[in-house]
């Protein structure tokens, strides 16, 4: 069987790794672990399985294109330069570097420029889609007869990048980076030199300033006092008067020539005025939940007097700003408008920080029939709480969350015995994964002093040999250590286990600067807001994120782990990557406004953002449930920025029922889940009419009933009050407000909200106001109390509807669902389109149900193996009434199976290819639904008994 991949993000990583053997590169052999301590735990020393590759001596000298002057220490990656130091497809040169508002590429002759302003827009509505700026040159930026093998990084700050080029005799230095409109330029040996995409139009050419268009885009060229520029052939050059700097600037679009010249004139001031280095700062304000983020840029007079220069701001930047205001004109980018401030060397964002919790209280479930279904889950959970699929750091990862959860919940509602045996599971593996003791070569984690990060083995998705999706993996373990923290404080001592966790935090995102043994911020874009998942970045549309969800749960984990262990810092850096990221994530993923979408890509989201746009795709499925589910999961109660707009969740829920044809056949707790926080009472309705779900890898039926009954009764967040403790949230339903709080420390605490409300929490425990005054849990060593505090309000007893879910039965059946079992539907052998031909039959009879409007829903299990060019097709039929005439009768187009050896699901999204008749009430009636062969020489594999199911349109 082959389960849905969450996380297939590099499908290349094994194509590469066989290549690397192929070709007769070695892979170092598996070796015994050489353990370093840190506390009571260890990492080894010695490589245990692939590492890091790239072109060349990359993997023992990741530093071979980096220049003697690039600073000391470990290598940045994962950025949106990271191409240039990280050659993999090039071995001379980058990819396209995607700066906004320009996008750079290298060639030996110099640095090329595109301002694209033409969105390429792929796929449909309503499937896979993408839209992207690519990379098309308009003028290329280098030293006349400059020649160079190959281009080094030459230096890095936060947010800008320094290539460099020499071929012996000529030398260039560049410096480019985010939100600059000024590209700056050192030369020696020649001449600079511009050439452009066909002639340029020269609008202005006056002393040592040339202004041009190309391909409509207006730069300016800024060389030094004393100089001019040459245009001849489309080529524009000068002498520099032999000072060896200048500078080319992209001014905005304008409607007019007089308006053009004024910008090129305000520019000008600033254009030697070279920016040398960029540097973040931020501060987080727990009494007012604020968090204050400085950009910082220093700059180096080539001559005059000015220090300030022009930078332009991305849209989560522009709508935060505190203290500056915008000008009018905007460029545009693949990431909206950036709006520009000019004569500035600093500009600040102000933003609310909203709070998260370890989870949602038990204010819904903590008693009645909805506490005994609760408990049933919980109970079924305990011998297994991490459910683990895999043994590698992504899927070891998800288990540790999904057991995470089961604990917070159990301890809750004082299921002690459940609670317990979540927390010993995620102990003991964490405890293994922090040891690496002599001889161990798995689930251990590796410190490679080469490219300063640590690696887990058994590795996935090419976190080992590209340093891809760090923070997803380790964000898991931290946030499960975090939870371990509340209830074994001793185990999370740096002394004992604490100082692997800083390990895991520090190599995914550093919060220490001049750290000798991790970059910076290595997987956050500071300037951009939010993290990338690529370590080498090597793709023509630059770097990429998929699941912007799973950065958040690292970030969530860092405030987690920080507040309960008392380590402010790694607290404030989580509380400063998470609310960032958050407005990012509203602005790039969700375009929650619907200003920074081209028009015509007629999505609501996105699945994937890249370095020049977004995709409404994912590496690993083309279905829409997993297209939006990827930035959703995992759902835990540092994810409630998705609810900080319902109203667009409502509009992101429809989408994806519009674009899968119907509700969600897989991953259906995960999209319920985010359902609540925009309409809980639907939610809680699809969650009790469906019974029969499969639950996500990484979920478990106890936290969705959890997630999905409480948010039914604390309604949407509440973003307009805020808390003074950053495990703090509140909710809004019908008007009245409920007040969350969490205390992971062993002291009562006092929290208090914005509005001035307070609210008292023990040690360890949750606290509620409003209509909820239960507060359940202890996490300082103490015995929860066996009843609540307070009384909790009446709950409703749990509903048990008829449900209209059906799985297909060995015998022909539609019914409960049974054993797994298989079936074969044979060979077409000929073309069968729209005829069923030796079909396989399921029936059920005698149902009385409700029309409820909509569609038939379906998700069949078929795998053809290997065969190419099978095709399966479904038609289904209800007789109303029992009366043997079929009533309604739909057929589905056809399903082309993969040659790969594993199931697919064949869904109702495939479309109708003809429908006739109408659904009604089913009185005594019967549905029966066929399948087939429609094209292929080759029989198909049906999975049934619990496997396939088909969702009737019924109450």
């Amino acid at each position: 069987m082959k389960p849905p991949v969450p996380h297939r993000r590099w499908a290349l990583a094994a194509a590469t790794a066989l290549a690397l053997v192929v070709g007769g590169l070695a892979i170092p052999v598996t070796r015994a672990a050489e353990a370093a301590p840190v506390g009571a735990g260890s990492y080894t020393t010695t490589p245990v399985g692939p590492l890091p590759s790239g072109c060349g001596a990359m993997s023992s000298n990741p530093r071979q294109f980096a220049t003697a002057n690039a600073p000391a220490g470990p290598i940045p990656t994962n950025d949106w330069w990271s191409s240039l130091l990280w050659k993999r497809t090039d071995c001379s040169f980058s990819e396209p570097l995607h700066a906004h508002p320009i996008s750079y590429d290298t060639f030996g002759d110099g640095l090329g420029f595109s301002a694209n302003s033409t969105p390429a827009i792929s796929g449909t509505a309503t499937g896979v889609g993408e839209f992207h700026y690519p990379y098309v040159q308009d003028i290329r930026v280098g030293v006349a007869g400059l020649a160079a093998p190959l281009v080094k990084v030459d230096g890095w700050t936060d947010w800008t990048v320094s290539p460099h080029w020499s071929d012996g005799t000529r030398t260039m230095r560049a410096t480019i980076g985010h939100g600059l409109p000024f590209a700056y330029f050192q030369t020696t040996g020649g001449n600079a030199q511009i050439s452009t995409a066909g002639t340029p139009d020269v609008w202005s050419n006056s002393g040592a300033t040339i202004g041009f268009r190309v391909n409509g885009h207006d730069y300016v060229g800024f060389a030094p006092s004393g100089a001019s520029w040459t245009v001849a052939s489309g080529r524009i050059s000068s002498t520099l008067a032999g000072r060896g700097y200048f500078s080319v600037a992209l001014l905005p679009p304008t409607s007019s020539a007089t308006e053009r010249a004024a910008l090129a004139a305000t520019y000008g001031q600033y254009a030697h005025a070279h920016v040398t280095g960029t540097q973040v700062s931020y501060a987080y304000n727990p009494a007012t939940s604020g968090l204050t983020t400085t950009y910082a840029f220093t700059t180096t007079a080539r001559e005059g007097t000015a220090t300030q220069t022009v930078v332009s701001l991305y849209p989560h930047q522009w709508k935060s700003l505190s203290g500056s205001t915008a000008i009018t004109p905007t460029y545009p980018s693949a990431r909206g408008r950036m709006k520009v401030l000019t004569g500035v060397n600093q500009f600040r964002t102000a933003m609310k920080f909203q709070g998260i919790l370890p989870e949602l209280p038990a204010v819904g479930d903590g008693s009645g029939g909805d506490l005994s279904t609760l408990t049933g889950h919980l109970a079924a959970t305990r011998a297994n709480p991490m459910d683990q699929r895999g043994n590698d750091t992504y899927w070891t990862g998800k288990g540790l969350g999904r057991a995470a959860r089961i604990a917070e919940i159990a301890d809750q509602v004082n299921d002690t015995t459940t609670r317990d045996s979540a927390l010993n599971a995620i102990r003991s593996t964490l405890t293994d994964w922090f040891t690496a003791s002599s001889g161990k070569t798995s689930r251990v984690f590796y410190y490679d002093n080469n490219w300063g990060t640590l690696i887990g083995y058994p590795a996935s998705y090419g976190s080992d040999q590209e340093l891809n999706d760090h923070h997803f993996h380790y964000g898991y373990y931290i946030a499960a250590a975090a939870t371990l923290a509340k209830f074994d404080p001793a185990w999370a001592a740096t002394s004992r286990y604490g100082g692997m966790v800083d390990l895991l935090i520090r190599d995914a995102n550093n919060y220490r600067r001049g750290d000798s043994q991790f970059p910076y911020l290595r997987d956050f874009d500071i300037y951009a807001g939010h993290d990338w998942a690529s370590g080498h970045g090597s793709f023509g549309s630059g770097n990429n994120q998929e699941s912007s969800s799973e950065g958040m749960n690292f970030a969530s984990a860092l405030i987690q782990w920080g507040q309960t262990t008392g380590n402010t810092a790694i607290r404030d850096a989580g509380v400063f990557l998470y609310t960032t990221q958050a407005a990012a994530i509203q602005e790039y993923w969700f375009d929650v406004s619907d200003q920074n979408f081209p028009a015509a890509f007629g999505h609501s989201t996105v699945g994937m953002v890249w370095g020049d746009g977004g995709a409404y795709a994912t590496w690993f499925s083309g279905e829409p449930e997993m297209i939006q589910g990827i930035n959703l999961l995992p759902v835990t109660g540092g994810h409630l920025y998705l609810g900080n707009n319902p109203a667009y969740v409502r509009t992101n829920y429809a989408e994806l029922v519009r674009n899968n044809g119907g509700q969600p056949t897989v991953w259906q707790d995960i999209l319920w889940q985010f359902q609540a926080l925009g309409d809980p009472d639907a939610a809680l309705a699809n969650l009790r009419a469906n019974p029969g779900y499969t639950p996500e890898e990484g979920e478990s039926r106890a936290h969705t009933f959890h997630w999905i009954r409480n948010l039914a009764a604390l309604g949407n967040v509440d973003t307009t009050v805020t808390g003074n403790h950053p495990l703090s949230a509140v909710f809004s339903r019908n008007g009245a407000r409920t007040y969350v709080a969490s205390n992971p420390t062993a002291t009562p605490i006092t929290v208090t909200f914005s509005n001035g409300t307070t609210l008292t929490v023990g040690a360890g425990k949750t606290a509620t106001t409003g209509a909820y005054t239960w507060s359940g849990g202890n996490a300082a060593g103490g015995v929860p109390p066996t009843t609540p505090t307070d009384p909790p309000p009446t709950t409703d007893p749990p509903t048990t509807p008829s449900t209209p879910t059906r799985y297909l039965l060995p015998g022909g059946g539609l019914g409960a669902a049974g054993s797994a079992a298989t079936t074969t539907v044979t060979a077409a052998n000929g073309n069968h389109d729209g005829t069923p031909t030796n079909a396989q039959v399921f029936t059920a009879t005698g149902l009385n149900l409700a029309y409820a409007g909509g569609q038939t829903a379906f998700d069949l299990f078929v795998d053809a193996g290997t065969a190419v060019g099978n095709g399966v097709q479904v038609r289904i039929s209800y007789d109303l009434t029992g009366n043997g005439s079929w009533d309604r009768v739909e057929t589905l187009r056809y399903f082309a199976t993969d040659p790969v050896t594993g199931y697919e699901h064949y869904t109702q999204s495939a479309g109708l290819s003809s429908a006739t008749g109408t659904l009604g009430a089913l009185s005594n009636g019967t549905v029966r639904v066929e399948v087939w062969s429609a094209i292929g020489n080759n029989p198909t594999t049906v999975g049934i008994g619990n496997q396939s199911v088909l969702r009737l349109p019924y109450s």
